[in-house]
């Protein structure tokens, strides 16, 4: 995970924690958390990095609906990640 952005990681956490991610949920997600909007020129080619890289898969919904999720590499990298962080984040 050392080599993903904020907002890849963002990203991945968010596909991780959504029931049913698409596109659209993701979007919405982000924008309330970083109290902005956030565009398909920027989402979708990091959504597509994330699959690259095998954190994520990428399946169809429908005719206009894309569907993520985490796969077992990226729960991995999630689990590993919470793990440093809580060594030095664990009192507060």
């Amino acid at each position: 995970m050392f080599d993903l952005t904020g907002f890849q990681r963002d990203l991945l956490y968010v596909t991780a924690g959504l029931e049913e991610p698409h596109g659209l949920a993701i979007q919405e997600e982000l924008e309330d958390y970083y109290g902005k909007a956030i565009h398909h020129g920027r989402l979708y080619p990091n959504l597509d990095t994330l699959v690259e890289k095998g954190l994520i898969d990428k399946g169809v919904k429908d005719k206009r609906t894309n569907i993520y999720s985490v796969t077992r590499r990226g729960r991995r990298e999630l689990e590993d990640r919470r793990e440093w962080e809580d060594r030095y984040v664990d009192d507060l």
